[in-house]
């Protein structure tokens, strides 16, 4: 029998789709955060997701406002999984750290309370940072360069494991009628010298249960696939079709093989963005007031701080390279697209015209194909400046994309994104996730109480040195 998927929810209190917010009803008052986090926590665990995943940016500033929304203001990920560990019992809490910017010794203490504290569901998520102004914000003058920050990665890597082996397993003995608490051979210290992390140990809090906590990691270079394959137990990827997918877990398989591990002791997760309904067209009318939502430049909004360029009409001309005399370039908004309009967008306008149709419905005027909405250049230029990786439809096509995924080697489990909060992730926790159930590709929804993190992602237990 196939093993069920992994399948966590990619937490973005604010939604994972810049206009989400707007939706009616959506959450949008970080000052309410703990009320949102309650209810994610409680519809995820209740649906059998394995995890809760936080990220982090540690820098804001108002381009964000327009860009990733759910990034200007947000909960620390530690705090956050520490508070939802009192109101959680079996689903797992992965909360970002950067190591570019992180103390080790804090860190390994954080997670180890994290996993003492929920017997075994803690995990980590490392990330070297991609932000510049992070660097201010930690009394630096710049951000370290690629090399600099993996070389400290690895070294952080390894402080974190010799700190969480630094209680043996039968340290702790505790004869109350001999009165001997510890065995003083089984607390180690760690005694590492990097160039770039250096760390004595012993750590100050009980072995975690699961020994070795799992970690996670993400990124495309080089360095960034050499760390995921050699030491993470879950690889995030973000390949665009299912082509790149099933190429970047080969790689990625082949790097863990190449280091001297099992090919299969590393998890690939993809994020997916599933916007669901009742009915696919249901849910491709969500798609299309997501994309009508998107601030574009008319007139105020242009004027705004740190407005981004790409909201025009002009813009998505250059992007699709429209002659600079082409009229196209003065269309109105909220002027229908005709067809003969759309056939000088070329084979760039064809293929975003193409998946306008495929996830929200809309039709070039005039195209002879019958349409709810006909297509305008609002959405267009939405869907330009802002793309969205859109699973678009009923429980059945949701499942059918990770089911696909799945059978085709593109992925282990998926990362799920919410476009907004609390409407959608309920749409996938009580529509998509019965379904998923029903195929298999996801654990029954009262299965995992006592069991630990790495029980759920099905990767080896670490033993004591």
């Amino acid at each position: 029998m196939t093993e069920p998927l992994i399948i966590g929810a990619m937490v973005r209190t604010l939604g994972a789709y810049p206009s989400g917010w707007r939706q009616r009803g959506a959450h949008r008052d970080p000052a309410a955060d703990a009320d949102i986090l309650r209810h994610i926590a409680r519809e995820g665990e209740d649906a059998g997701l394995d995890y809760l995943f936080f990220g982090d940016w540690l820098a804001t500033g108002p381009d964000l406002e327009f860009r990733d929304p759910y990034l200007l203001a947000r909960i620390d990920p530690v705090s956050a999984v520490l508070f939802l560990a009192g109101v959680t019992s079996r689903i797992g809490l992965i909360a970002t750290v950067n190591t570019t910017y992180a103390d080790p010794y804090t860190t390994a203490r954080s997670l180890a309370s994290l996993d003492v504290l929920t017997r075994g569901r803690a995990g980590i998520n490392l990330v070297t940072g991609a932000e510049p102004r992070a660097a201010g914000n930690h009394g630096r003058d710049a951000h370290a360069d690629n090399e600099t920050r993996y070389d400290r990665a690895e070294e952080f890597v390894e402080a974190l494991r010799r700190l969480w082996d630094s209680w043996g397993e039968d340290a702790w003995i505790a004869d109350a009628e001999r009165g001997v608490l510890i065995d003083p051979d089984g607390l180690r210290a760690a005694d590492l010298r990097g160039t770039q992390v250096r760390v004595s140990g012993p750590l100050n809090v009980a072995r975690p249960p699961q020994g070795q906590i799992p970690i996670v990691h993400a990124g495309t270079s080089p360095r960034s696939r050499a760390l995921a394959a050699t030491e993470a137990d879950l690889a995030l990827t973000a390949a665009p079709t299912l082509a790149d997918a099933i190429t970047t877990r080969r790689i990625l398989r082949d790097i863990a093989a190449e280091a001297g591990r099992a090919p299969d002791a590393l998890k690939v997760i993809a994020p997916v963005l599933p916007v669901v309904a009742d009915t696919d067209a249901d849910a491709r009318r969500i798609v299309e007031r997501l994309l009508a939502l998107v601030p574009l430049a008319e007139g105020h909004q242009a004027a705004r701080t740190a407005f981004p360029p790409n909201r025009t009409v002009g813009a998505l001309a250059d992007a699709l390279e429209v002659a600079a005399d082409d009229t196209l370039r003065s269309a109105a908004f909220d002027a229908p697209v005709t067809a003969a309009e759309a056939r000088r967008l070329g084979e760039g306008g064809e293929a975003l015209i193409e998946r306008l149709a495929r996830i929200a419905g809309l039709r070039v005027a005039g195209s002879g194909i019958g349409s709810d909405d006909p297509l305008t250049w609002r959405h267009l230029v939405a869907a330009n400046a802002v793309p969205g990786a859109f699973v678009v439809g009923d429980a059945g096509t949701i499942a059918d994309h990770f089911e696909t995924w799945r059978d085709e080697g593109a992925a282990d489990g998926f990362n799920v994104l919410s476009a907004f909060q609390p409407a959608q992730f309920e749409a996938f926790t009580r529509g998509a996730a019965p379904e998923l159930r029903r195929r298999g590709l996801l654990r029954d929804a009262d299965e995992g109480q006592g069991a630990t993190l790495h029980d759920r992602l099905r990767i080896s237990s670490y033993v004591d040195a």
